[in-house]
């Protein structure tokens, strides 16, 4: 299955939440990737301009849309970005593409 990774932040009424009643919230994020038929790799808590980071694995990438939106529509972030990751396989299969490609990208002209 194709693997994703999402970042975010928490809006600062969700922070205060966290601070005034420490919770887990892995099982959460674990249930709606489940829900979306995919499987939650790792969740983090980090330090930076994001508050949390997971990696995921989804049958598809409107599953992934999917789990995106349903979670961007909790309201429960300020930010929320999810993108595509590469095996190191699927990448130098990306590469041979590339090479083999006859067409070159013209780029615009004035």
């Amino acid at each position: 299955m194709p693997h994703y990774i999402s970042q975010w932040s928490f809006t600062a009424a969700q922070v205060k939440a966290l601070v005034d009643n420490p919770q887990d919230r892995e099982s959460a994020a674990r249930q709606l990737v489940e829900a979306f038929g995919g499987r939650l790799l790792c969740y983090f808590f980090k330090i930076g301009e994001r508050d949390g980071l997971l990696i995921s694995e989804f049958p598809d990438n409107e599953s992934a849309v999917g789990c995106t939106m349903r979670a961007g529509a909790s309201g429960a972030f300020a930010a929320f970005e999810s993108r595509a990751l590469l095996t190191s396989t699927e990448a130098q299969q990306a590469m041979q593409k590339a090479k083999t490609t006859s067409v070159a990208y013209r780029p615009p002209s004035g």
